[in-house]
């Protein structure tokens, strides 16, 4: 079945990635493309939106899109930056504010009868974020909404499907955004809303039989939920030739290589768990740099899982749970990456000896919409719900070099902060959960003698996709309940602090 398309074209935004979110979330087909790779023929795209970026219009590095093929051709939505570029370069004037335009507006005035703004109402909360603002609107632009402060908020260009804001509808703090976008795309663009979990459930299955016919493919499996969905939807296409391998690292959760290699035996697959936690820690001996210690986790792996694959004959496919922002994430709008905070914490990179042909059966879906598939699929919710936990599991979560006993320590206070959440009904209200292990020790006292032992940092924190994350406030009686069963029940830790930093600027894991 062939869908409708929508363009979103990258300048470089942190919300880009939501933009493509909430497009799907009304269950249309979305691509992300850097502004300078439009493709040469667009006609496969149903409407376009242009993003926002941390770039000046006004600036010697402004970024210039060919738009040629595109307005007054396709429905157009040009957010922040994007209606800017528009109104600086086509007759209008883009100025510096004279306040920093950032955070929460209400709609002031709306103009009546736009079906851009149906069903949007006066005082409906949106999100700015922007230095610049639209003094003066291009040729032939017709105003029709305004905030307090930003005059031109919104505006459309008569005789075109073209309509600019100067804020962002795809941020959970813009409260109509969600219908914003649906009345471009669906009331004026004409999109068909038919890209549903179920759709792609049996689309996939259809073209990973045509694509791998009757070839063996083998799959490295890590207990999150991208890995098990996919090989859920292999096992689904291929049946029997799906070689499922489980590497316990040494750096999981306690008891985690065990349990989740019962659950993988509940459904149906077939999986083989491998216990080399001693190659790894042998690895990582003595490594205490962040990105010396990824790549060597990352090597071990490759090691070990080239072992396995090679005890399985005649395979000819590796079958990887890459997910849509692993894809645009490696491509900025710039043409490389936006800026390298750390190597992706899953494991990439395959030695040339493999020699296996690639299959991603996700690297179309978001994080949600994977959920939303392993949960068509019939996958256990608690599986689905589970947080996402690094490749490298707890070795970015040691700070410093890596022993068997700070693992042990690590494990032990992670299981009671985990189990804690579970227990308080906390675990589903919270993204991503964990402990860190610190290189410091602290003084404490224990009965009439003085300790000098670790600190543990808790982290818990809410997000819809880990681009960005806020602290979680857990309940005070919680944290001091926590605190006291790690210092009791854990030998070797003595202080427990809990992390109150928003990514950004903090990242999600310490490393």
């Amino acid at each position: 079945m062939q869908h409708d398309k929508v363009l979103i074209l990258d300048f470089g935004s942190q919300y880009t990635q939501l933009i493509g979110r909430r497009v799907r979330e009304l269950n249309i087909y979305s691509e992300i493309i850097p502004f300078n790779k439009i493709p040469n023929n667009v006609d496969e795209y149903k409407a376009v939106i242009l993003s926002g970026s941390p770039y000046s219009v006004r600036g010697e590095e402004a970024l210039h899109p060919n738009l040629t093929n595109i307005r007054g051709k396709k429905p157009l939505l040009a957010v922040c930056y994007g209606a800017q570029y528009l109104a600086h370069f086509s007759g209008g004037e883009v100025a510096p504010s004279n306040t920093r335009e950032y955070g929460r507006a209400n709609l002031s005035f709306i103009k009546s009868n736009e079906p851009f703004l149906a069903h949007i109402h006066t005082g409906s909360q949106v999100w700015m974020s922007h230095s610049d603002t639209i003094k003066e609107l291009p040729t032939n632009a017709v105003l029709i909404a305004s905030t307090h402060d930003v005059v031109n908020a919104a505006y459309r260009i008569n005789g075109e499907e073209t309509y600019a804001i100067q804020f962002h509808p795809e941020v959970y703090h813009s409260t109509d955004g969600k219908q914003l976008l649906e009345n471009f795309l669906v009331s004026i663009a004409g999109v068909h809303q038919d890209w549903t979990p179920q759709s792609f459930v049996e689309e996939t299955v259809e073209s990973l039989q045509e694509k791998v016919g009757d070839d063996k493919v083998v799959l490295g499996l890590s207990g999150g939920v991208d890995s098990t969905v996919a090989a859920v939807l292999l096992n689904r296409a291929i049946g029997k030739n799906l070689y499922c391998i489980f590497v316990n690292n040494g750096l999981l959760r306690k008891n985690e290589f065990q349990n989740v290699l019962n659950q993988y035996e509940g459904m149906g697959l077939n999986v083989k768990g491998v216990d080399a936690s001693d190659r790894f820690l042998a690895a990582l001996k003595g490594i205490q740099d962040p990105e010396k210690k990824r790549k060597a986790i990352g090597n071990a792996f490759i090691e070990v899982f080239d072992d396995e694959a090679h005890k399985i004959e005649d395979v000819t496919w590796l079958a990887q749970g890459t997910i849509y922002p692993d894809v645009i994430e490696s491509v900025s709008a710039t043409g490389g990456p936006s800026a390298t905070i750390k190597s992706h914490h899953n494991v990439g990179g395959l030695p040339d000896f493999m020699k296996l042909k690639i299959v991603e059966p996700l690297k179309a879906l978001f994080k949600d919409e994977v959920r939303r598939v392993g949960t068509t699929l019939g996958i256990d919710p608690e599986l689905l719900g589970r947080h996402p936990f690094p490749g490298p599991g707890l070795g970015i979560r040691i700070l410093g070099d890596i022993t068997a006993e700070k693992v042990r320590i690590l494990q032990e206070v992670d299981a009671i902060f985990i189990n804690g959440l579970k227990a308080w009904g906390l675990y589903d209200k919270v993204w991503q959960a964990g402990a860190m292990l610190l290189p410091v020790n602290s003084v404490g006292v224990m009965g009439d003698e003085r300790t000098y032992e670790k600190c543990v940092a808790l982290r818990a924190v809410e997000s819809t996709d880990g681009m960005t994350a806020d602290w979680v406030n857990l309940p005070y009686e919680f944290l001091q309940k926590t605190s006291n069963d790690i210092i009791n029940k854990v030998k070797g830790v003595n202080r427990v602090v809990y992390d109150i930093s928003s990514k950004p600027p903090a990242t999600i894991e310490w490393e």
